[in-house]
């Protein structure tokens, strides 16, 4: 896996550069302390998940993770702050980011959430999580009809669950492509275009 930073913090920076180098299965391709020339560096480098800061120097993180979604598709963010507040943290899921960690999280937790991404599913620190459930909870279910099968509810479930393309394959003994064509399906019966909107919108419909 190919992993960009972006992290202003010197010495956090570093921490998570040595972090990645010797995790075994990552290879760090850049390491930058602002979000300038940001389409052309992700160009340059192809990652497959970008950590990134929310308060950095340039533009700051959220519209950082929307561009990179918007030119990349494909290419993952996985958010790292020291924020907790309910606007940046669906800000940045609502911009395309599958994954926020507070940086007072253990290393390990930063690897697992680069794999988690990586894999198609999402992470969170657990404190961040309750908060997004609660939220969720609170809300009122949408009047729309969502006709998803059996399976396709089972999928969606996994996918709010955090669980990667290649675990939800695993324990249906499915291809790593079929479960990508059911999530196609899904998120066009949604009429969503990314797992942040599919996680939201799947909770305040109560479809999980």
């Amino acid at each position: 896996m190919r992993i960009a930073i972006f992290e202003d913090n010197r010495k956090f920076r570093e921490s998570l550069e040595f972090a990645i180098v010797t995790s075994g299965d990552m290879e760090l391709c850049g390491a930058f302390g602002d979000t300038k020339n940001l389409v052309p560096r992700i160009s340059a480098l192809q990652p497959d998940v970008v950590l990134m800061d929310i308060n950095i120097p340039g533009m700051d993180g959220i519209e950082a993770a929307k561009q990179i979604k918007s030119a990349f598709p494909k290419v993952q963010v996985c958010m790292q702050t020291v924020f907790e507040d309910d606007d940046k943290i669906f800000s940045s899921l609502c911009n395309g980011a599958s994954g926020y960690v507070l940086k007072s999280a253990p290393p390990e937790d930063f690897l697992r959430a680069i794999r988690d991404v990586a894999g198609g599913g999402t992470f969170f620190t657990p404190s961040v999580a309750k908060r997004v459930l609660t939220f969720f909870q609170q809300q009122k279910v949408e009047p729309d009809f969502i006709q998803l099968t059996t399976r396709e509810k089972e999928i969606l479930k996994w996918l709010v669950e955090g669980l990667s393309y290649k675990e939800m394959a695993d324990r249906l003994s499915l291809s790593y492509h079929t479960i990508h064509t059911h999530l196609k399906n899904i998120y066009e019966k949604m009429h969503v275009n990314s797992k942040g909107e599919a996680i939201s919108k799947a909770m305040r419909s109560k479809l999980v």
